[in-house]
């Protein structure tokens, strides 16, 4: 069965740092490129970022680019999301998806 659990999410004040983490299980993460997608409250599904399989590619939206950087470790079946320069308009549940979909972690930017 396949399971992405999203961690590393909360309230922080603009400008903060935060850094998700997603776990992954029931498939051969290291085969698999991988995804982070946001929802804010009220709107649809974005695209933030995605890396390949081995990790030596990535690609971001506008809208994050030069604040977010995603990793990953094939070693330990983990994909990140590193965002600094938080923003408001960075509120969301951000959800890490590849071989399926996490259940989600919320992101608050708010002083």
């Amino acid at each position: 069965e396949v399971q992405l659990v999203e961690s590393g999410g909360g309230l922080v004040q603009p400008g903060g740092s935060l850094r998700l983490s997603c776990a992954a299980s029931g498939f051969t993460f290291s085969n698999v490129a991988m995804s982070w997608v946001r929802q804010a409250p009220g709107k649809g599904l974005e695209w933030v970022s995605r890396i390949n399989s081995g990790g030596s590619s990535t690609s971001y939206a506008d809208s994050v680019k030069g604040r977010f950087t995603i990793s990953r470790d094939n070693a330990k079946n983990t994909l990140y999301l590193q965002m600094n320069s938080l923003k408001p308009e960075d509120t969301a549940v951000y959800y890490c998806a590849g071989a399926g979909w996490g259940q989600g972690t919320q992101v608050t930017v708010s002083s």
